[in-house]
């Protein structure tokens, strides 16, 4: 029962965990997001104490069920190593501890918190290798399924589906990283199991000093083991040592597949280990607590994919008179932060790059940076929509403090940064019509239109921006009928301030 146990919970975190990165619809947070604060790591940057210290009481009563139950990217691995087990059978060996290996990706780990490289931490984290896979390459897979669907929903005059954008501007750095995080992780787990999870994850390496004393462990009966090797075979994690009657507990993730592998009862998931020194004869049929009539059965998770082809136009057209250019991302100085991270400072010490604010994002305004200063961090671009006063989606969802939560009314009166006029691009100046879109949509009024020669009072009208009054929002910048360069667009600020 253990692993079926621990498989019907595992089934359940991956399949949440995973909608909550997929879903664009905003329908997964309200109920999913807390998920996501169960996550080590994340829970020691936002130093949630709750959360830190309950973990820790799990290891230390269970063992590691953290990384074969609540971690995504361990499940993950469980799967592609159940894919390469389907291959081959009892395919796994002992192995001594790679320790060196293991406690330099843990000073890494530490010394780039310490130093806020984030990058660095970023690369190593789980939770966040997983969240670039499901964001980068998973959700535009979701997504091409859901415009399939809008697109036979449109043919029978229903909108039960609506078209999305399937693409992430800027992030071919990072889908070149989600891609290599991927293809490491398969070989390695369809090789070897949990060879990533205990030997690079710092995470493993953390609760490993816990799991040493936990209160319930895999045990040998000495008495009834055959030395078969079934149970080393079948350990992932390649902890057991079957000819020593040894369990590695630092590395064992508590998975069950020990126990269900021995033919004779000699493994058991107990308090207390129950060596005997007598050579018992007891038939595995007469074992207490053993029913040979039970099957075993992996509990799995098919991630939806679309082979459909979407209709594909050269370029789209306005009244078939002119070409629509796609907008242009503009050079800030000082990269934009979402409101509740307070500061650039705090996003790079805080962010983990797990990309769920990315993907919760309705008004696709946040991608992964490409910057190498600020690798897979969020930052903020208005080409395809802008930041709502209304909308706290990624302050909620955030797992690791890089965004605290901010209310609706809160957002309005923070300021993220400031919108900034450019005379050459402006259409006023340049077509000599007029506009005065960037002052119409302001949600704060910080734009009003005022003459472009202030000696003549019938002069086309130009935005004038009240710095003081802006909040960054970038609704002028996304409104902006100029192209592909918009006439105004919003300079970050490096620390937010309330107005």
């Amino acid at each position: 029962m253990l692993r079926k146990i621990r498989i019907t919970l595992a089934a359940v975190f991956f399949v949440c965990i995973t909608w909550l990165f997929l879903d664009f619809t905003g329908t997964a947070y309200g109920w999913l997001a807390w998920m996501t604060k169960l996550q080590f790591l994340e829970a020691l940057l936002a130093l949630n104490v709750a959360v830190i210290i309950g973990l820790v009481v799990v290891t230390l009563v269970f063992g590691r069920i953290y990384c074969s139950i609540i971690c995504p990217l361990g499940i993950l691995q469980d799967i592609f190593g159940w894919m390469g087990k389907k291959a081959k059978k009892n395919r796994y060996s002992f192995s001594k501890a790679i320790s060196w290996l293991r406690y330099t990706m843990l000073g890494i780990m530490v010394v780039a918190i310490a130093a806020g490289v984030g990058t660095l931490f970023q690369l190593l984290a789980p939770y966040s290798a997983f969240g670039r896979i499901a964001t980068i390459l998973l959700q535009s897979l979701w997504k091409m399924g859901n415009n399939v669907l809008a697109t036979l929903a449109e043919q029978a005059d229903s909108y039960a589906f609506y078209q999305v954008e399937t693409g992430l501007p800027n992030s071919s750095i990072v889908m070149c990283i989600a891609l290599a995080t991927l293809v490491i992780l398969v070989v390695l787990a369809w090789r070897n199991g949990r060879t990533y999870c205990n030997t690079i994850c710092p995470v493993g390496t953390l609760l490993s000093f816990c799991s040493r004393f936990s209160f319930l462990k895999i045990h040998f009966d000495e008495g009834k083991c055959r030395n078969c090797s079934m149970c080393s075979k079948n350990c992932k994690a390649a902890c057991i040592d079957y000819k020593t009657h040894q369990v590695d507990y630092s590395r064992c993730v508590v998975c069950g597949n020990c126990i269900e592998s021995c033919k004779f009862g000699a493994l058991s998931y107990s308090i207390s280990s129950r060596k005997t020194g007598g050579t018992s004869q007891t038939s595995p049929t007469s074992s207490p607590g053993i029913d040979e009539s039970k099957r075993s059965f992996l509990v799995t998770t098919a991630l939806m994919t679309t082979a459909a082809m979407a209709q594909q136009k050269d370029k789209v057209m306005d009244g078939g008179l002119a070409e629509i250019q796609d907008k242009v991302a503009p050079k800030r100085q000082t990269p934009l932060a979402p409101p509740g991270a307070r500061s650039l400072a705090n996003l790079e010490q805080h962010c983990t790059g797990c990309q769920l604010c990315v993907s919760e994002c309705p008004n696709q305004v946040l991608r992964p940076s490409g910057d190498l200063m600020h690798l897979m961090m969020p930052t903020m671009s208005y080409e395809l929509g802008y930041c709502r006063p209304e909308c706290n989606r990624c302050s909620q969802v955030c797992p690791a403090g890089a965004i605290k939560p901010i209310e609706k009314e809160d957002k309005s009166s923070t300021q993220i940064g400031h919108a900034v006029w450019i005379k050459k691009n402006c259409v006023v100046l340049t077509d000599g019509v007029e506009c005065g879109n960037c002052a119409r949509h302001c949600p704060v009024g910080a734009i009003e239109m005022v003459p472009s020669n202030p000696n003549d009072e019938e002069s086309p009208a130009v935005p004038a921006v009240n710095e003081a009054r802006c909040i960054g929002c970038g609704s002028c910048e996304y409104l902006c009928p100029a192209r592909p360069y918009s006439a105004i667009y919003v300079e970050g600020h490096e620390v937010h301030k309330e107005l």
